[in-house]
């Protein structure tokens, strides 16, 4: 692949995204993740736990956010890049209340010091209503492997 070109790529073995849009994206040495969910390959969603008999829902935010960043790491691997490769990440929140438990799990995967910028927002709604958190992020990992 040439440094103009332009590669986008859904997979079998990740969740159908909901709309008309691929999962990663390279152009040239950049890498775009699209808005990615705690979504498993089966359409079911981590972090989501029945509660009570009467269908009383809990959000584990820590869950959703490990799958999350977890989906990106899978996500990553088929340009050959990893998370350190990471240079920007824009985060949706439906409650800032989830912020403590998201950043703690976040601190997991990525350093101030060295890791990606970061952008946290709180949405009104994501596309699911069992979703709580979903980052987009870009990564830079030239194709030549020169850095």
């Amino acid at each position: 692949m040439d440094n103009n070109s332009k590669d986008s790529r859904i997979r079998g073995n990740w969740a159908t995204p909901r709309g008309a849009y691929p999962h990663v994206k390279r152009v040239g040495d950049f890498i775009f993740i699209s808005g990615t969910s705690s979504r498993l390959p089966d359409n079911t969603f981590a972090g989501v736990h029945k509660v009570d008999e009467m269908g009383t829902m809990h959000f584990d935010i820590r869950e959703q956010t490990r799958a999350v960043l977890e989906n990106i790491k899978d996500y990553l691997a088929t340009e050959g890049a990893t998370l350190a490769d990471v240079v920007d990440v824009t985060s949706f929140l439906v409650n800032m209340n989830d912020f403590a438990g998201y950043n703690e799990v976040y601190a997991e995967y990525f350093n101030k010091e060295t890791g990606p910028a970061r952008t946290t927002v709180a949405v009104h709604q994501l596309p699911h209503p069992y979703l709580v958190v979903e980052i987009k992020a870009m990564a830079y990992k030239p194709i030549d492997g020169k850095q």
